[in-house]
């Protein structure tokens, strides 16, 4: 009879625990699901600050952007729409276009700093500590340097440089760690591929790794580093490399979508169609490979959104209004549920809605 209860009270005792863990997994799931739910709205228009005629306070100045790299779409892209915009306004805005070198944007800073311009955007990851005397060159001739889409919020302005339009990138990194965590639960084995140095890549790398630390720390992950000019030559090697040496591994969140062009043949080559891809920018082509399949998710922002927003905050700058700490530019979720919004192949900009277009034309006074 003892024995009987004794087994019986171990196997009560055995299921509850079963029952408590199961329990906390869904609890970990809801969590994820929860925090991601706000981001698959369309997003709103809300103005960083007052309005201003931005034609007339920008007639004669020019703007040079030496963005990271010309041959990532993402950047290209903001760096086309901003070059249109600026256009439509009445002053000029230049790119230097480069291949991430940084010999390259060296030679855009002292390009600006012989021709007059007001402003040098250092855009999405162009790094200024690595442009310290071309900085106080530019400086000296009375030229503001602003890196644009390189920094959280939470991580302050360079020393060496004016100021920053900085984005949400720990929301961001959160976000995909959400997702990840959202469809495997503690079961998630993810392999987060960073690009060090750029500043941005901080910022989102503390948004993943924050997330799986404290929301679900049974998930695996591990951190690997490619950097920008290495991503055609090495992504792939480095991502099938990991796969072998590691097979548990169910998700690969690159920090920056434009990398993901060189995850899909590494899944492809290794026979590994249950690896899924989480992701971040919104790239159009990007948003197409979730169409045809190959990423299951992309944290997308409104590349011509962001070109008005870093437009909007350079103009306040150079036009002596106050300095916005937020450029209100916001995150929306992509997935097979509505990336056909974006359009079949996506485009630049479609799929979140038009209200900020009439939004900046109102806070510009060029209506």
């Amino acid at each position: 009879m003892g024995s009987k209860f004794t087994l019986s009270l171990l196997a009560a005792v055995g299921f509850a625990g079963l029952a408590g863990a199961a329990a906390r997994a869904d609890e970990t799931i809801a969590r994820a699901e929860a925090a991601l739910a706000p981001y698959r709205a369309l997003p709103t228009f809300e103005a960083p600050g007052e309005s201003f005629d931005a034609k007339t306070c920008m007639t004669g100045k020019k703007i040079l952007s030496i963005p990271a790299s010309s041959a990532i779409p993402f950047i290209s892209t903001i760096n086309q729409n901003m070059q249109r915009i600026a256009k439509d306004l009445g002053f000029e805005y230049q790119i230097w276009e480069n291949q991430g070198q940084t010999s390259q944007h060296v030679q855009g800073m002292n390009h600006a700093t012989s021709n007059g311009f007001d402003l040098i955007e250092l855009l999405a990851g162009t790094d200024p500590r690595a442009l310290v005397p071309q900085t106080k060159e530019a400086q000296a001739a009375g030229i503001k340097v602003v890196a644009s889409h390189l920094t959280g919020f939470e991580q302050g302005i360079p020393a060496e440089i004016d100021g920053v339009v900085p984005i949400d990138y720990k929301r961001a990194g959160e976000l995909m760690a959400h997702w990840a965590i959202s469809k495997k639960g503690k079961e998630t084995n993810a392999l987060v591929l960073v690009s060090t140095p750029a500043l941005s890549t901080v910022s989102l790398s503390e948004g993943v790794t924050s997330v799986f630390d404290k929301d679900c720390p049974d998930c695996t992950y591990s951190v690997v580093n490619v950097p920008i000019p290495d991503w055609a030559t090495k992504i792939q090697s480095t991502v099938q490399s990991q796969l072998i040496a590691n097979p548990d591994i169910n998700y690969i969140i690159p920090i920056y979508d434009s990398m993901s062009q060189f995850v899909v043949p590494a899944l492809t080559i290794t026979g590994r169609d249950d690896v899924e891809i989480a992701t971040f920018n919104g790239t159009p082509f990007v948003i197409s490979m979730i169409q045809n399949g190959q990423v299951e998710m992309n944290i997308g922002e409104n590349l011509d959104w962001i070109a008005h927003g870093m437009l909007d905050s350079h103009m306040r700058r150079l036009c002596g209004l106050d300095i916005v700490a937020d450029p209100k530019i916001p995150l929306m979720i992509f997935d097979e549920s509505n990336a056909a919004t974006a359009g079949t192949p996506a485009v630049d900009s479609k799929g979140y809605g038009d209200a900020y277009v009439e939004g900046y034309r109102t806070l510009w006074k060029l209506k």
